[in-house]
């Protein structure tokens, strides 16, 4: 059989199906099959596992095909019934379809290979990566559910409040995500209709607070902020603008539009990941960068003590304004609003003792990576939500003849690809 052009049709053209057995995790959500001298990365399998998946896409150039699984042939013992009907639809989970604890392990694998593929790491003090790169998950969290206590839900043209499939601008109405808390369940956005809004973000914070951010602002109808309930702030159109978060013995601050760890036990996990891989002394300079609303600046102030210091660096003005509320009580912490390479350029600070990098899931990249080492830190703890940006960063310290010292992997995003992690880069001996 030919097409109109007297050609052969492709075995692995879109839409085709064929049976794989998958390798290996890849960065990004997928695991990696091979069909034909064809590379491909498949989405909801597990590596080992034989599936029949369909052909959905390529990728640039036609470098590899995107393919999703449709049928089960043989099954991994890892393989789970996933918790929510909407899994390989809705774009917002990738490992349902995978028991907790190898979700943990497929994640230290993609972290690991990170490593090593873009940061020329393969061992840690002696210690090969397999044993000294793990990633485990933290307080209150057994089962990876009912952990998510800030949601952006996209809204149909219907008005239903849902999540984009897959690379994909469509809208998956969800009544229910079971990854919500219950206090972000319990406002109901999801069993209301929206008719004036394009996106809906629910916050619950820590402290017992909650918010619905309304956009375009400001365009919720009355008859829809009537059927919130009354406790409920909706930031500029009745309320607060800003929810409290309790995380290292401290209160914070937080506009209901910024950024806080989603999961309730990220905070405190991040900030003893951090302090365990700095150690700080009283009367160490501290550089906090990327700093947000304080989180690392306020946490360690008390172990420099007031003998040291704490420069706090970040670009976003209303972070910096919560940051100045939440540390006002440390005369020896500076906020320093500013785009990070701007400051460091300025040449505001010459020298440091400690330094937290806690960049955007981009990275830091190699100008700000210089400018840090420097300062000449005894150490620098470099907070990752990238691995692959974690990796090529490693490897450019690594290029100036730094060492990794440490990497703490953390399940804060269960169900999903994402991962955090900390690792720790000391100067060279």
């Amino acid at each position: 059989m030919t097409d109109g052009a007297g050609r052969a049709p492709s075995a692995l053209a879109e839409g085709a199906r064929v049976v794989v057995t998958p390798e290996r995790v890849a960065h990004g959500g997928h695991v990696v099959a091979r069909h034909e001298g064809r590379v491909l990365f498949v989405r909801h399998a597990v590596p080992g596992e034989t599936v029949e998946v369909e052909i959905t896409g390529q990728g640039p150039k036609g470098r590899f095909l995107r393919a999703d699984v449709v049928r089960v042939v043989e099954a991994s013992p890892d393989r789970v019934e996933p918790p929510c009907r909407h899994a390989g639809v809705c774009g917002g989970c990738d490992w349902q379809h995978v028991a907790l604890d190898a979700q943990r392990r497929l994640k230290g694998e993609v972290l690991r290979e990170q490593l090593a593929r873009l940061g020329g790491v393969d061992e840690i003090d002696g210690v090969p990566l397999e044993r000294a790169v793990t990633v485990v998950g933290v307080a209150g969290d057994e089962d990876g559910l009912g952990w998510r206590t800030r949601v952006r839900y996209a809204v149909d043209a219907e008005g239903r409040p849902g999540f984009r499939r897959h690379r994909s601008h469509v809208v998956e109405p969800v009544e229910r995500c079971p990854l919500v808390t219950e206090a972000v369940d319990s406002v109901g956005v999801t069993r209301r209709t929206w008719s004036e809004s394009s996106e809906i973000e629910v916050v619950a914070s820590s402290h017992g607070e909650r918010a619905v951010v309304v956009e375009p602002s400001g365009r919720a109808s009355g008859r829809e902020l009537a059927s919130l309930p009354a406790d409920v702030s909706v930031p500029g159109l009745r309320g607060r603008t800003w929810v409290r978060e309790e995380a290292g013995g401290r209160e914070w601050r937080v506009a209901a539009q910024g950024f806080w760890q989603v999961h309730p036990g990220a905070a405190d996990a991040l900030v003893d990941a951090v302090r365990a891989a700095l150690q700080p002394r009283p009367g160490e300079r501290l550089v906090d960068l990327y700093s947000g609303v304080g989180l690392f600046a306020g946490c360690l102030a008390d172990d420099v003590g007031i003998t040291g210091s704490v420069d706090a660096v970040e670009a976003s003005v209303g972070a910096c304004r919560d940051a100045r509320r939440n540390l006002h009580d440390l005369p020896h912490v500076r906020i320093h609003q500013a785009p990070v390479e701007r400051w460091l350029a300025s040449g505001a600070v010459t020298r440091a003792d400690l330094v937290v990098l806690d960049p955007p899931r981009s990275g830091a990249g190699t100008d700000v990576i210089d400018r840090v080492l420097a300062l000449a830190p005894r150490a620098i703890a470099y907070v990752a939500c990238d691995p692959a940006s974690l990796g090529r960063d490693v490897g450019h310290a690594r290029s100036r003849g730094w060492r990794v010292g440490s990497v703490r992997g953390l399940d804060l995003f269960p169900m999903t690809q994402h991962l955090e992690a900390v690792a720790l880069l000391i100067p060279p001996s």
